[in-house]
């Protein structure tokens, strides 16, 4: 199936040659790219939190797929969502589903249903793909959308995840989405926020799901987050980095009640 897009016109612009423009504006000069095997990028509307995604999509060599994590906000579909066949179309082109992969995840956790609806009216994956698009013609995307999960859940993802990564002979990088604290004064954000973002550049996935918990961090994709790094540790990560932390106050001028962007790096 066609996936048509949710949110162009909305979360970012909605002609091919206003949206390749607005991209432009978010990628930086990075001569040493990163070999990544996960990496965290916001997804908000590009105006708030674009520069916080091009910085990390600049600095990482743009794999041949990325399997795309994000959180379900709609409430369709079941607890963990994966369409395995078809394309996402945004204005400046379409992205194929390397059902391949896809279809090795599946297989891989029972828990995994193959699903359309979660994904229909979804902007968390959606706002990775201009970037992706603009910087790859050709690379294909998984997605992925989780309503739901235990940790336990979360590290049977994980595991599927990371094995049919280790079955491809073609690089893949595990991209999750996810904004931070939401609706906060900036200080308090940030200082939430410092709690869940250590917890990744620890390389601690059970720290992160604990934290975010136990603290109350709004951190929509903590999920998406959890499975990204525990996979990335399955799959040999030994460091992270930050790439660049903001939130919407920066872009507004409003700090009274702020959303947190977090950019960052696994390899």
């Amino acid at each position: 199936m066609k996936r048509a897009p949710a949110v162009a016109g909305q979360f970012y612009q909605g002609s091919a040659a206003r949206l390749k423009d607005q991209v432009a504006q978010y990628i930086v000069s990075a001569p040493l790219k990163e070999e990544a095997i996960g990496i965290m990028s916001p997804h908000a509307g590009l105006i708030y939190s674009g520069h916080v995604a091009g910085a990390v999509f600049s600095s990482i060599k743009i794999p041949k797929t990325f399997i795309l994590l994000g959180p379900n906000h709609t409430g369709l579909g079941p607890a963990i969502s994966i369409m395995d066949e078809g394309e996402w179309e945004i204005p400046t082109g379409s992205l194929q589903i390397d059902r391949k992969l896809a279809v090795k995840i599946a297989a891989n956790y029972e828990k995994v249903t193959k699903d359309s609806k979660a994904h229909i009216f979804e902007h968390s994956l959606e706002v990775q793909l201009p970037f992706i698009s603009y910087l790859s013609a050709d690379a294909k995307i998984v997605p992925i959308a989780l309503l739901s999960a235990s940790y336990e859940e979360c590290a049977g993802l994980a595991d599927a995840v990371a094995a049919a990564i280790r079955g491809a002979d073609y690089p893949v990088v595990i991209l999750a989405s996810s904004d931070m604290s939401h609706y906060l004064p900036d200080s308090v954000a940030r200082k939430k926020d410092s709690l869940a973002i250590d917890r990744i550049l620890d390389l601690d996935p059970h720290g992160l799901y604990e934290t975010v918990l136990t603290e109350r961090i709004s951190m929509c994709g903590y999920l998406p987050a959890t499975v990204m790094l525990y996979a990335s540790k399955l799959l040999g990560a030994g460091s992270a980095r930050l790439v660049k932390y903001a939130t919407s106050g920066d872009i507004s001028g409003d700090y009274d009640s702020v959303v947190g962007y977090a950019g960052i790096i696994v390899k």
